[in-house]
């Protein structure tokens, strides 16, 4: 072994202080580390000409390509962008990876389908994207997705806007984890063989979309489902869903008929949904409160659920109908509420059936619909309401409520939770600042928040501004 001293270690030392190329003597994943942090995708190639350790580097940082069609009418424009996308793929041909390809705004026609070919063939068997999406605007057209594209192993993430799904075959998608599909209209069949394509599929959201009359999940994986605007034109046929091992449900936005038949193993349920019927007055009450008993019934075991304006309206029915609430073993409990104080007893007693409920949380929107209950209800009736209610019993385990975007019209359902939340540790009221006359005085309603009386003797009260 021979040890260096004198000048040329002294040379060696200068050359380490001074940082010479250090920088490329770190391992790979570091350096890609490094790469994968530059602002954009040219930059990491432009690395490439620092040194022969730099040269192909660039090859193996994982890409993102997002596509974004201009806002024109111009043809000329679109047609260029077209080009300007073919160009850049075949520029990253040669990238090892592509982590995600995203086009989106094309205003999709069928001439456009053999360059619309050409990115899924790149995304699916070129460059084996993990997360590709087909985001198009159209009228009536439908892009048909390829079949050479329905067998793939790297697909993670999936993405498709205003697509036409119809396999020939079995699908074999096997390491799919999320699939989003937005504006589709289902043919008979297709949606079974699509599930059973994806064996390791995790989350699954439907948007807008039309022609699934059973949606069946048994994959034991699929944790989470979004159900958004269905839409049967058969109003008298509904879609069932049957779930038993999913653990989240969200039913959002105008929905034709919905029933719920297994969701055993449910655990968190969102109903923030509104029916939609073609109906006489009296027949689309008893319709859609038959309906909402029926959605109450099969997610009464659930943990954590959050209920929508028309569920709050369709609870302040049923009260008023004299209907019992399912008791239930719900522990947070969400209300994101359009409601006046006529929906007050409708809440009290539905959190009567909620004793097991630890968290409660209101979130006021400050628009008043109401025509459910409006029909439902005269003047006398409302005048009714609005008077004092004596609620029996109380919420044993209630420790958090928390009130957002704060209304005076919740005062009475306040007072109501500080009486007889005996265990309340926190009441947290959030009031959006308002800039106009009509803005509540908080000074005002503090103080009289602050004399409310309060079963629990652990209750702090705070009322801030956001």
């Amino acid at each position: 072994m021979v040890i260096a001293d004198g000048p040329l270690l002294k040379r060696e030392n200068l050359k380490t202080m001074a940082g010479g190329d250090q920088l490329s003597n770190l391992p790979d994943s570091i350096l890609l580390h490094i790469l994968s942090m530059l602002p954009n995708n040219k930059e990491v190639v432009r690395t490439s000409v620092l040194s022969e350790r730099w040269r192909f580097l660039w090859k193996s940082v994982p890409i993102s390509l997002n596509f974004k069609f201009p806002d024109s009418d111009n043809e000329n424009d679109t047609l260029d962008y077209l080009v300007s996308i073919h160009r850049e793929l075949h520029y990253w041909r040669s990238c090892e990876k592509i982590q995600k390809l995203n086009v989106q705004d094309l205003k999709y026609a069928q001439r456009f389908s053999k360059d619309v070919n050409l990115w899924v063939h790149f995304a699916t068997k070129l460059a084996n994207v993990e997360n590709f999406g087909l985001k198009f605007i159209t009228d009536n057209q439908r892009y048909e997705f390829p079949q050479f594209a329905y067998k793939n192993a790297s697909l993670k993430s999936l993405f498709l806007v205003h697509c036409q799904l119809n396999p020939f075959g079995n699908v074999n998608w096997s390491s799919l984890v999320s699939l989003v599909m937005y504006n589709m209209e289902f043919i008979d069949g297709v949606m079974e063989k699509v599930l059973s394509g994806c064996p390791n599929l995790e989350y699954l959201e439907l948007d807008e979309f039309s022609g699934i009359r059973r949606l069946e999940i048994s994959s034991v994986k699929l944790r989470e489902l979004i159900i958004r605007e269905y839409e049967n034109e058969n109003h008298d046929l509904g879609l069932e869903l049957i779930a038993p091992y999913i653990k989240i449900l969200k039913i959002v936005g105008w929905c034709s008929e919905i029933h719920i038949i297994n969701v055993a193993s449910l655990v968190t349920a969102m109903l923030c949904l509104y029916f939609d019927f073609d109906l006489g007055k009296e027949q689309y009450l008893e319709k859609e409160t038959s309906l909402f008993k029926e959605l109450l019934h099969s997610v009464a075991h659930v943990e954590n659920l959050t209920l929508g304006s028309w569920c709050i309206e369709c609870l302040s029915i049923l009260e008023l109908k004299g209907w019992e609430f399912p008791p239930s073993s719900r522990k947070f409990l969400k209300l994101d509420v359009e409601f006046n104080q006529l929906d007050f007893p409708g809440i009290c007693c539905f959190l009567q059936s909620s004793l097991d409920l630890e968290t409660l949380v209101i979130h006021w929107y400050d628009v008043e619909l109401g025509y459910l209950l409006s029909w439902y209800t005269d003047w006398d009736e409302e005048t009714r309401r609005l008077e004092p209610h004596n609620f029996n019993g109380s919420f044993p385990y209630l420790k958090t409520i928390k009130i957002l975007n704060f209304n005076g019209c919740v005062l009475p359902l306040i007072k109501y939770l500080l009486k007889h939340a005996i265990v309340l540790e926190k009441l947290d009221i959030v009031a959006a600042v308002q800039r106009n006359h009509t803005s509540p005085d908080y000074v005002t309603v503090a103080r009289e928040v602050l004399s409310y009386p309060r079963s629990s003797p652990h209750a702090s009260v705070l009322l801030s501004y956001r």
